[in-house]
């Protein structure tokens, strides 16, 4: 009878073991989805430029995105995110060689939430910026300059993409480890 509860055991656990494991590896793919989504969004914003001649080829419109401290923010707030979600890959692999690590996957949901509000605070950013861009302010008398600056426009709002899909495995790795936790939890 004991090698037949043994064995019942061992059949119980290694489900769990094999779903913690699921987690665990999804949890490093998210990631490295998120490595990829910040990095293309900092490199797009940081190498955006137009110049435009006016009137003479000595006197030039330039737009960079380091003009605007919003832009700027948000290349450092990408730049920022990125490297955590890399150095976080380490725990992302223990997680698949450890299962039952509960301790360090409490501290990734909370560098993955200040993260989040990070990320969240330079798109935001960056957005509001692009909208005036594009649409400009009457009321303030600031001009829509993408009309003129439309390429630099395309760039910067193409941008915004990779940071909201950053944005959106931040949410998704902080509800996987929420409902990885107490699967963690309740076998200890």
């Amino acid at each position: 009878m004991k090698p037949g509860a043994l064995e019942f055991r061992g059949s119980t656990s290694t489900p769990k073991n094999g779903v913690n494991r699921g987690v665990s590896v999804l949890d490093f793919v998210l990631r490295l989805v998120g490595i990829i989504a910040t990095l293309a969004s900092a490199i797009t914003m940081a190498t955006t430029y137009e110049t435009l001649p006016f009137a003479t080829r000595f006197i030039r419109f330039r737009a960079e995105y380091n003009d605007l401290p919003s832009l700027t923010f948000f290349v450092a707030a990408n730049s920022v995110v990125c490297a955590y979600l890399f150095l976080s890959l380490a725990l992302s692999i223990l997680h698949i060689v450890r299962s039952g690590a509960r301790g360090s996957r409490i501290i990734l949901v909370l560098f993955d939430t200040v993260m989040l509000g990070l990320l969240t605070g330079g798109a935001s950013a960056a957005a509001a910026i692009v909208y005036l861009a594009h649409k400009g302010n009457s009321r303030a008398n600031w001009l829509a300059i993408c009309r003129q600056f439309n390429s630099f426009c395309e760039r910067v709002s193409g941008s915004l993409i990779g940071s909201f899909v950053g944005i959106s495995v931040f949410v998704l790795l902080i509800i996987l480890s929420a409902v990885a936790l107490p699967r963690r939890s309740s076998h200890h």
